[in-house]
């Protein structure tokens, strides 16, 4: 832009320049003639005057003669002024044939440097229609980025604020698990407990069945000894046991417990952990 001003302003600046040079053109060419024309006049006349003179030195001729010569002198002297006319218009041909050649190569040169301009003009012209078009190109990215980041920081902010929320999900998830580990923990001292509750009922029953089983037990051998006393002597009453051998078994139910288990086999205590 700054150079397509100054051109325009040296153009506008030669344009007045001319037009005030061709103002005063044509009275300077009419100048120019009249003054060749009076020229020519003055040189015309000064030959015949010089016919003149040439006529007059000759007095001893005759009228007619005289007469005679003095056309002839007349007519020399004129033709001897449109000779140096011609002469003096080939001159000025020359010239004007000279300064033609000189304009002509001037204009040519000119034709040169204004083509060599309007080429520069032409590559400038386009060097910043491309500039322009790049800087279109430019801002369209630019505003096509200022988008990007404008979606880009609004994608942030949700993002933000998503973590926020997780974290306030994951605070109240680790809360929630330290009171489940809480009540884990209590449930499961519960559940030990009654373990070794029962546990130690089992090994309270255990010991009372093994308690029971010695007993009965004793109270066995000693029916077997008093059966043994019977076959000697009086036989037991029929309540208290048979002829054969004097089975205590239907009086005594944790006996009855002991025969049905098999030999060897006690039960164990309890682990009270399990």
């Amino acid at each position: 832009m700054a150079s397509a001003s100054w051109q325009e302003d040296l153009r506008l600046r030669l344009v007045e320049r001319n037009r005030k040079e061709s103002a005063y053109a044509g009275i300077i060419e009419q100048y120019r003639r009249l003054s060749q024309q009076t020229r020519l006049l003055k040189e015309r006349n000064q030959s015949l005057l010089r016919a003149v003179g040439t006529a007059r030195s000759n007095p001893n001729a005759s009228g007619s003669s005289s007469g005679a010569g003095g056309d002839s002198a007349v007519q020399a002297a004129y033709i001897v002024s449109l000779e140096s006319q011609i002469s003096s218009l080939r001159d000025e041909m020359a010239a004007v044939y000279k300064t033609q050649g000189q304009n002509a190569q001037r204009l040519l040169s000119m034709n040169e440097t204004l083509r060599e301009k309007e080429e520069m003009n032409r590559i400038e012209s386009e060097n910043l229609r491309k500039a322009r078009e790049e800087l279109a190109i430019l801002r369209k990215k630019v505003e096509q980025h200022d988008e990007i980041m404008l979606e880009k920081d609004r994608g942030v902010q949700v993002l933000h604020d998503e973590i926020q929320s997780l974290n306030l999900e994951l605070n109240q998830v680790i809360a929630r698990n330290e009171i489940l580990k809480v009540d884990n923990a209590s449930l499961l001292q519960r559940w030990l407990d009654h373990m070794n509750e029962v546990a130690s009922k089992m090994n309270s029953a255990n010991m009372f069945y093994e308690d029971l089983q010695s007993k009965g037990w004793s109270s066995r051998k000693a029916a077997s000894v008093a059966g043994g006393s019977t076959t000697a002597g009086d036989p037991l009453p029929s309540g208290n046991g048979s002829a054969t051998g004097g089975d205590d078994t239907d009086q005594d139910p944790f006996l009855n417990l002991q025969d049905n288990e098999p030999a060897g086999k006690n039960r164990p205590p309890l682990n009270p952990n399990g």
